[in-house]
């Protein structure tokens, strides 16, 4: 069981007076008191600590907790460039990256970022796929690759990674297709359905897809992006979480509610809440706090590093309860921001 947290990159979620360098502070302080994993988000229509140039300072500054991406975007980048700078970032941290990607959602927070991009909106998910496996070309040495829409006659020698083969790849997104991709492609999964059951069948099917495919069920990580938040009790929770999602969002917290998976309360209603996921077969959790501020960044941090051994010690019986009757029915589209 991997618990792992989204760092505050963005600066709608800061306060006036932080000071950008405090997310490094905060990351440092995460792995010391036992988060697994660190986590980046990427956008190009906010201002943020660009997702890269994060990850290429932790890298070297932290020692055992994995490095991750919750979503890169990958149309936002030259290809093969970015192949480079995943494959550093690989190199410097020893072989601790995972790289969770994206194509973008409708609407105002993807079409404009394809704007600034200059490239179509059109066949985007074509476009992803063939990117990811570019850049798994070059850290095995190809000299050419011939995709639809990426296609390159003479790659330059390339960066290698720390490992053969580069970082694992993993898709966001629950949509019929993108389950099919995730089996067949991609090296783990990392949705936000609101509804637990809709994850516990959405990755029933990415494991039977997977099979079929030749796939062992272990190829796949099964992950989970949600935003949390520890209170005094769910109303007060709600409220402060209605803060953040109006200023990162622009929206209230119960349109955000309806797209994306949202778990607040006491801390036994919070591990509850986590707990319904973790039953459903999420295996790696990334965590976004739900505070603006570093500073209640770092409180909440502390509130939630105390479910750590609890949340764990829940993966042992969700096992065996997984596995034994999975519930087959369609999982619900949830679209990512």
């Amino acid at each position: 069981m991997d618990i792992g947290v989204l760092l505050p990159t963005g600066t709608a979620q800061w306060e006036a007076g932080d000071d950008p360098r405090g997310v490094l502070a905060l990351a440092l302080r995460a792995e010391r008191i036992g988060f697994s994993s660190l986590f980046v988000n990427d956008s190009l229509i906010s201002p943020r600590i660009e997702a890269l140039t994060m990850l290429a300072a932790l890298a070297p500054a932290t020692e055992h907790a994995h490095l991750g991406t919750g979503a890169l975007l990958p149309f936002l980048r030259r290809p093969v460039q970015a192949a480079q700078s995943l494959a550093s970032i690989d190199a410097l941290s020893g072989g601790r990256l995972a790289v969770a990607v994206g194509a973008g959602f409708p609407g105002r927070f993807g079409r404009p970022m394809y704007t600034l991009s200059e490239l179509p909106w059109e066949r985007r998910f074509r476009r992803l796929d063939e990117t990811v496996a570019l850049w798994r070309a070059l850290w095995a040495g190809d000299t050419s690759f011939h995709g639809e829409l990426v296609r390159f006659d003479d790659l330059p020698p390339a960066t290698k990674p720390f490992r053969a083969g580069g970082p694992p790849i993993w898709l966001g997104g629950a949509t019929p297709a993108a389950l099919s991709r995730t089996a067949k492609h991609y090296d783990g999964w990392l949705p936000y359905p609101p509804d637990p059951a809709d994850y516990r069948s959405g990755l029933a099917t990415i494991r039977e897809a997977a099979a079929l495919a030749g796939r062992p069920a272990e190829a796949v990580t099964p992950a989970l992006f949600v935003t949390v938040r520890v209170d005094t009790d769910e109303v007060a929770g709600r409220s402060q979480l209605d803060v953040y999602s109006r200023a990162n969002y622009g929206m209230p917290l119960e349109e955000l509610r309806t797209i994306q998976a949202v778990v607040t309360g006491t801390a036994e209603q919070v591990a509850a809440g986590l707990g319904a996921y973790i039953a459903a077969g999420a295996r790696h959790l990334v965590l976004r706090l739900g505070a603006i501020g570093l500073a209640a960044q770092e409180e909440q941090l502390d509130r939630v590093a105390a479910l750590i051994d609890r949340l764990s010690v829940a993966d042992c019986a969700a096992w065996d309860h997984t596995s034994a009757a999975p519930d087959r029915t369609p999982a619900r589209p949830a679209p990512r921001t």
